[in-house]
């Protein structure tokens, strides 16, 4: 861990009003009643959010907003990072990253794209955030990283058996040294032999299955170790929103109480990308649940395969 760390100054979210429930997809998304109930009764989904009136720019750039208008000048911003997971999220010609910085007045920051983690590219974004920051030396340069995207085929709604995903957005203000919360560490492990994703073979994705709790409570587990404490001190885990049957056996295999795991916006949102965790911090600060002192850890998984963890303590406002 270096002196200098990267800290989280602020977080917004924003989902669409308009909500669908999984059986509302079921004809669209070819789910027969079998595969409702999987996803209702097993893995926890209730509804999420969808609107097709909504497009890419209207969904991702309201908490994006939130905290650059909160900023006293635009140009502390010398970064914006957009990260998605699905790695084409715009019609070909339209670089995303740059409307954003066009539509958001950022005229002096460097603004591109960060994928190819799948859902655990938000941590990833703002890693690299904080990377970039760091070699520059500048202790009033920001970073932006704003996450958010759209559903727009039944193919990246669904992931089989798994999770339906979900359309919301989130951003984060990164600084170094800041006066926000302080990031202690971050893990990723990634496992070239899954890549193919959701195109895996049964038996390729059943061994996946199998071994998937275990190495993802090692990731979370190490990240907790590289913050210097232990699982008695963290306060929550903030876990990305794939499924409530996939939580249960992992934090069963990293030995961490269900009572300590905040699952809630599973049923209300379900997996919306990369964005999950921002979403979940958002609820939670906006809910009065982080406790200034507290150290938290967030988790996502990406499919194909990349875990990742990261620990940060909430010193509160």
């Amino acid at each position: 861990m270096t002196d200098s760390l990267i800290t989280l100054e602020s977080i917004a979210a924003h989902a669409p009003d308009r909500t669908v429930t999984v059986q509302d997809l079921a004809e669209p998304l070819g789910l027969n009643p079998s595969k409702v109930r999987l996803f209702t009764t097993m893995q926890g989904l209730k509804e999420l959010r969808q609107d097709p009136e909504v497009d890419l720019f209207q969904l991702v750039l309201p908490a994006a907003r939130q905290i650059v208008d909160a900023l006293p000048s635009k140009d502390r911003v010398k970064y914006l990072l957009y990260g998605h997971a699905t790695q084409q999220v715009a019609p070909h010609g339209i670089l995303p990253a740059q409307v954003l910085r066009e539509e958001l007045g950022l005229d002096k920051a460097i603004a591109f794209a960060v994928t190819q983690q799948n859902c655990a590219t938000g941590m990833a974004a703002i890693d690299i955030a904080g990377e970039l920051l760091r070699s520059d030396g500048d202790p009033d340069a920001r970073a932006l990283v704003v996450t958010g995207e759209k559903s727009f085929t039944p193919g990246v709604q669904l992931v089989p058996d798994t999770a339906l995903m979900g359309e919301a957005s989130a951003a984060c203000l990164v600084a170094v040294d800041g006066p926000g919360d302080p990031v202690l560490s971050y893990v990723t492990r990634t496992l070239g032999a899954y890549a193919n994703g959701v195109r895996l073979g049964k038996e390729k994705a059943a061994e996946l299955g199998q071994i998937y709790p275990d190495l993802f409570a090692d990731v979370m587990r190490k990240a907790v170790a590289d913050a210097g404490l232990t699982l008695d001190d963290i306060e929550l885990l903030i876990p990305h929103n794939v499924n409530m049957m996939s939580w249960r056996q992992t934090i069963k295999a990293m030995g961490f109480p269900r009572e300590r795991t905040y699952l809630d916006n599973i049923p209300r949102f379900s997996h919306c990308f990369a964005s999950d965790v921002l979403i979940n911090y958002d609820t939670l600060k906006a809910d009065g649940r982080l406790v200034p002192g507290g150290h938290y850890l967030m988790a996502s998984v990406g499919v194909g395969t990349t875990f990742a963890a990261m620990v940060f303590t909430h010193r509160g406002t």
